[in-house]
């Protein structure tokens, strides 16, 4: 071996003696005790979250029709505006007949709508 070597040899038994001298109950004395981390989910973990629920374009509140996705206020104004006017949907396609929804706009939120 070489003296270059050597003197890493030796700085690392030095830095490993003086490790186990300066920290002899490390593991004892360690923060966070009465603690567990695991990767099973426990019982009551829901595995996926809960669906939510339908917003009946027939009968939603504008507030409801909020909650959809791709429909602000403005645009949920125009459905109850458009549901007094002609009647309750029969359909969700209906909703195309509004100002403002055309097909993207339904494919955002038809999983989370229905019709009575």
């Amino acid at each position: 071996m070489t003296k270059s070597e050597w003197a890493i040899l030796v700085l690392t038994a030095a830095f490993l003696v003086f490790l186990f001298l300066a920290y002899p109950d490390a593991a004892e004395g360690s923060e966070g005790e009465g603690y567990t981390i695991t990767t099973q989910r426990r019982a009551e973990e829901p595995v996926t979250p809960e669906a939510p629920a339908l917003v009946d374009v027939n009968t939603a509140s504008l507030e409801e029709l909020d909650t959809l996705k791709g429909i602000g206020p403005a645009l949920a104004q125009r459905i109850i505006d458009y549901r007094e006017a002609h009647g309750p949907f029969e359909t969700l396609e209906d909703l195309l007949e509004v100002k403002g929804i055309g097909e993207a706009t339904l494919e955002k939120f038809r999983d989370h709508a229905t019709v009575s």
